[in-house]
């Protein structure tokens, strides 16, 4: 069996949420239709945002999973991660700070779900 290699998220707008993840990610799609837009984050694995019956998504209800940013580098590469996208100005949702997996912040998409940056593991 293969590994995992499409990571959906629902969203309530799928030009909105695919110029959030464009801009944050610094990456183009690699497919875009009306409802789904995928971007290849590693070769064969796409990470994508769907709106499918969009109707159906309530933003009063809060999002419980996180997206994830391992990146390469020391604590001040998470930091610099941080002030960029701040100057971008995304919602931030934890501050840079220490954790037992070295430095991470947390700030939310369009949607609420979160996104977490942090270091590779």
């Amino acid at each position: 069996m293969t590994a995992p290699n499409l990571f959906l998220i629902h969203v309530r707008d799928t030009a909105v949420s695919a110029a959030f993840y464009s801009g944050l990610f610094e990456i183009g799609p690699t497919f875009t239709s009306p409802r789904y837009v995928a971007f290849e984050v590693a070769p064969g694995v796409l990470f994508a945002v769907w709106s499918g019956h969009g109707t159906d998504l309530d933003p009063a209800v809060p999002r419980t999973s996180e997206v994830g940013w391992m990146i390469p580098g020391p604590a001040s590469a998470v930091d610099a991660v941080f002030a960029r996208w701040v100057a971008r100005g995304v919602r931030v949702v934890e501050e840079p700070h220490d954790a037992v997996f070295g430095r991470t912040f947390v700030v939310a998409d369009p949607d609420g779900q979160l996104v977490r940056v942090s270091p590779v593991d």
